[in-house]
C-alpha cells in the first residue's frame, strides 16, 4: 500500500474530463468535491446533472478537503490554480497542450512536458501525470475490473514515487492498469501525438512503448 487510503477526491473543472472522472469516482466509492473559478452555487445544478452525487464546492476547499486532486481546468487556465491550496497534495494533472485550441503558449512550446511546466508553477504539489491520454467518452466505457485480459492500461509519471503509487491505486479502482514510466520528464512519451496517446492498450504494450520510447528507439508494437 502506498500509504493513507484515498477517500475524497476534488476536481478542480466541472467540462467534459471532469465530470466524467467525477462520475467514474463516484462509482469506484470516493466522495467526490468539484469546483471551477464559479461560486458553488452557479455549478449546484451543472455538478447535479452531469456527476448526481458529487459536491460542488469552492476550488480552495476541493483542493484542501481532498486526498487526491483531479486538475481537470484547460491548460491555458493553469496559472489560476492555487499553489498554495496545493502545496503537499497528490495532484494528478490531465491536462493537454494543443495549440489549436488553447492558443500558441510559449512556456509549452519548449521541450519541457506541459506537466513539467505546471510542476514549476505548482512547486510544492505532488503531481503526477495521467488520465491524459484516454477520451473523457472512454473513462466510463473502457473501465473493466482487475485481472480481465482486456483491461486497459495507462501511464503515470511524477517525480514523487509514493504520489505515483497512491495514483496507481486510485486507477486501479476506477477500473485500469497503472504502468509506472518514472519521472515526470517522460510524460512527454504520452503526450499529444505519440502512439501512446492515440492508442487503446494493456499493460504490456504500455511498458513496451515506454521502454522503446527510452531508449529513443521507433516506438511500434509490430516487431
Amino acid at each position: 500500500m502506498s500509504g493513507n487510503p484515498i477517500r475524497t477526491v476534488g476536481i478542480l473543472g466541472a467540462g467534459r474530463v471532469g465530470t466524467a472522472l467525477a462520475r467514474q469516482a463516484l462509482k469506484a466509492g470516493y466522495e467526490v468535491l468539484v469546483a471551477t473559478t464559479r461560486p458553488p452555487a452557479e455549478i449546484e445544478l451543472l455538478v447535479e446533472v452531469m456527476a448526481p452525487g458529487a459536491k460542488a464546492v469552492t476550488a480552495d476547499v476541493a483542493a484542501r478537503a481532498s486526498d487526491l486532486v483531479i486538475l481537470a481546468v484547460p491548460l491555458a487556465k493553469y496559472g489560476k490554480l492555487d499553489p498554495e491550496s496545493l502545496s503537499g497534495k497528490i495532484a494528478i494533472d490531465v491536462m493537454n497542450y494543443w495549440a489549436p485550441t488553447d492558443g500558441t503558449l510559449t512556456e509549452f512550446e519548449g521541450h519541457l512536458s506541459s506537466s513539467e511546466v505546471v510542476q514549476q508553477y505548482l512547486r510544492y504539489t505532488r503531481l503526477v501525470r495521467t488520465l491524459n491520454h484516454i477520451g473523457y467518452h472512454e473513462v466510463e466505457e473502457d473501465a473493466l475490473p482487475p485481472g480481465h485480459r482486456e483491461r486497459r492500461a495507462l501511464a503515470v509519471a511524477g517525480n514523487d514515487a509514493k504520489a505515483r503509487a497512491t495514483v496507481a491505486e486510485f486507477l486501479d479502482r476506477l477500473g485500469y492498469d497503472a504502468v509506472d514510466a518514472g519521472m515526470l520528464a517522460s510524460a512527454r512519451t504520452f503526450a499529444i501525438g505519440t502512439p501512446l496517446f492515440e492508442g487503446h492498450w494493456q499493460r504490456d504494450e504500455v511498458k513496451r512503448l515506454l521502454d522503446a520510447a527510452a531508449e529513443g528507439s521507433p516506438m511500434s508494437l509490430t516487431s
